[in-house]
């Protein structure tokens, strides 16, 4: 009997023995976690998500690229959201050892920092170093789109991304070049033969799928996790570009193989109206950007740039689109004040806008407004004197960067069937005379505007 009393003691010390430790975990995890006993982590000081994978990798990098002066900046989406939530506790946060991870220890597979390429100085050594500190590092190289245009310098190669893994996380390194339209740019980043595709997760990469463009940021250094690191001034406006930032080149070579066959026009007043035609782009764009409202190069415009990467000397206009959800009341004025006064405006918000204004030397600018349906995209015309309507059919199309007669426009990224359905197969082919009502393969009459409506939809000035 004695024996069993035993065991029964035994049994009931073990049980709460068990209970008083589940008890103690129990009390630790919710009374001295991170959320509620940032007191006593003080007191300790113990500092709560420092020993992460993420910040370490981090850590050790910004270390290296200080060290060797590399100027890097973060342009992480998910860290810059996250700085921009809580900017006024970033920018109040001196440098030191803050109690808690928030930023950099947030779990993800790569941070994504940038650097300006003109101001790296000491390329080839920081890459040795950075393996020296337990960095497996990839960097990948293309040839320079900038002297594409140039045959003898056309196969000159550039860095365009570093990825540097330390134990499970990677750094990826964006390597921003400047154009000639005083904005950046970065290459698609393209994986050669040789790389192991399971060297890191590629396909979560939210840079290098596509070239990108993107304004050139101000920069500002702000205090991260402890880090001093710099970043956009504006990191909203730089993560909001991300998504819109894919960038499509000229064709250079399909362009030497039009001039070998039609030969440039390169007379007085074709250099004149190139000249003419440059600056009325660049003052529109001026206006539209301090507008907010976005534009492409449509038209006689759009087929230059794609057959010819330059402006079409007979063309005698400038043509760009807007979609009519961008339009703005103010838009006419707004040119006007630039000092392009309207030369004509058709149609109405509702159907059919099209404006006009006229440029310095007889250079005109034309702005056609596009409207969405459900399978198509469209922009109408107006004949003055009958006040018949056309509708100029396009596939629906998205919107892409490129660089034109020294800027960052704006093109169709389905660039090919946008030509095709305003000029169709034949687009190749230069084709002096034109009928805006008949030429087209993509017009088709839109009706006739009542009689009663004309002084609305039909301004002539």
């Amino acid at each position: 009997m004695s024996r069993i009393n035993k065991n029964v003691v035994l049994v009931l010390l073990t049980l709460t023995s068990s209970a008083f430790l589940l008890f103690q975990l129990y009390y630790y995890k919710h009374y001295l976690s991170t959320k509620n006993g940032a007191g006593l982590s003080k007191s300790k000081g113990s500092r709560i998500g420092f020993d992460s994978t993420q910040w370490r990798a981090v850590k050790k990098f910004i270390m290296l690229t200080s060290n060797q002066n590399v100027p890097v900046f973060l342009i992480d989406p998910l860290i810059l959201e996250l700085i921009n939530k809580n900017f006024e506790q970033v920018k109040n946060t001196s440098h030191g050892s803050p109690s808690q991870c928030k930023f950099f220890c947030v779990p993800r597979d790569f941070t994504a920092f940038a650097l300006q390429y003109h101001l790296w100085k000491n390329e080839e050594g920081w890459f040795r170093i950075a393996e020296n500190m337990g960095f497996q590092c990839l960097k990948t190289e293309s040839k320079d789109p900038r002297l594409d245009g140039i045959d003898s310098l056309s196969g000159t190669e550039i860095p365009l991304h570093y990825i540097c893994k330390l134990a499970t996380h990677a750094i990826h390194l964006v390597v921003f070049h400047e154009r000639s339209g005083n904005y950046l740019w970065h290459g698609h980043l393209r994986l050669k033969e040789h790389i192991d595709r399971k060297f890191v997760p590629f396909r979560k990469l939210q840079f290098g799928r596509y070239p990108g463009a993107f304004d050139r940021p101000e920069l500002q250094q702000v205090t991260v996790d402890g880090l001093e690191v710099l970043i956009p001034k504006d990191p909203m406006h730089f993560v909001e570009e991300v998504p819109h930032s894919r960038f499509i080149e000229c064709r250079y070579k399909e362009a030497r193989a039009f001039f070998q066959q039609y030969l440039d026009d390169n007379t007085v007043e074709a250099v004149a109206f190139r000249k003419s035609a440059k600056e009325l782009l660049q003052l529109a764009a001026k206006t539209l950007n301090k507008l907010g409202v976005p534009f492409w190069l449509s038209s006689g415009t759009c087929l230059g740039w794609y057959r010819q990467c330059n402006i079409i000397p007979y063309s005698k206009d400038v043509d760009l689109g807007i979609f009519i959800q961008d339009y703005k009341s103010d838009i006419i004025l707004a040119f006007q004040d630039a000092g392009l006064p309207l030369k004509h405006k058709f149609g109405k918000v509702e159907d059919s806008l099209e404006l006009s204004f006229q440029g310095k030397d007889d250079v005109k600018l034309d702005v056609f407004f596009f409207y969405e349906e459900t399978d198509h995209m469209w922009n109408g015309g107006t004949q003055a004197k009958t006040g018949k309507k056309f509708k100029y059919l396009f596939p629906k199309f998205t919107l892409c960067w490129t660089e034109f007669v020294d800027m960052k426009v704006h093109v169709p990224c389905e660039t090919l069937e946008y030509i095709e359905a305003n000029y169709g197969k034949t687009w190749k082919i230069p084709v002096k005379t034109w009928d805006w009502k008949r030429s087209p393969p993509n017009v088709q009459p839109n009706g006739i505007w009542p009689i009663s409506e004309w002084d609305e939809v039909i301004q002539l000035y």
